[in-house]
């Protein structure tokens, strides 16, 4: 009865139960990324900063899916490369790198 009073907190990436702050950070940074990359996907103005963040978004998430731990940590990263790399091609189809 005592587990039930004390109430266990952790990250909804933490599924585990156990802590792993790199996998984390790295997982919400490639989704970061790749939200700026599809925002900018819209705006074809805006080719530079999609392209460059889509790239980042992509290596990002490659790295995170290699040191990723849990489930949830990798359906975050599987979505977070998909959408970077969407933002990617747009952006070279806008425009490119340079």
């Amino acid at each position: 009865m005592s587990q039930a009073l004390s109430p266990r907190h952790h990250h909804f990436l933490n599924t585990d139960g156990r802590s792993h702050p790199m996998a984390n950070s790295l997982a919400l940074l490639a989704a970061c990324f790749a939200l700026i990359a599809v925002v900018c996907a819209w705006y074809p103005s805006l080719h530079l900063l999609g392209s460059w963040t889509g790239a980042a978004g992509l290596c990002t998430g490659l790295w995170s899916q290699m040191v990723s731990a849990t489930t949830s940590e990798r359906f975050i990263n599987v979505s977070a490369m998909i959408l970077s790399g969407l933002g990617l091609l747009f952006g070279l189809a806008h425009g490119g790198l340079y």
